[in-house]
């Protein structure tokens, strides 16, 4: 897959709509649960998959990519980067149409994973910081 631009990732921001949220948490301190407030104050409906939790900020938790009721437009994964070549076939195995690896998450197997079924995919990047360098306006 093509390096993926920065408007590319400007217009699929703004169209998306769904958002799994692997590793969403309801600890205030966890990265994953600012960004998903963040997310969720940016219009996008969350999806957070989580086993541990029933629910996080108010929205019902989902145990796996699968169990999920929607097509996610991004996966947005806040896990080890050992796991993130299951997440990803998981991902694609559900339809997502992106899937993003947030900062400390990295695979190369992940990353051929993704390529090889034509799904762009971010890696070791924070969706909130792309945000605000990209100056998305939603």
């Amino acid at each position: 897959m093509a390096q993926i631009t920065d408007d590319f990732l400007k217009d699929f921001l703004k169209s998306a709509k769904n958002i799994v949220i692997v590793g969403a948490s309801n600890k205030p301190e966890r990265a994953s649960n600012g960004i998903m407030k963040f997310l969720m104050g940016k219009g996008y409906t969350c999806f957070p998959v989580n086993p541990a939790e029933d629910e996080v900020l108010g929205v019902k938790a989902y145990k796996s990519i699968k169990d999920v009721p929607v097509t996610p437009d991004i996966v947005d994964v806040f896990r080890k980067s050992e796991a993130a070549p299951e997440i990803v076939k998981e991902s694609i195995e559900k339809g997502a149409k992106f899937i993003w690896l947030q900062e400390e998450v990295y695979s190369e197997k992940a990353k051929q994973i993704a390529d090889e079924n034509n799904v762009p995919i971010v890696m070791n990047k924070c969706i909130f910081k792309e945000f605000l360098r990209l100056k998305i306006i939603n």
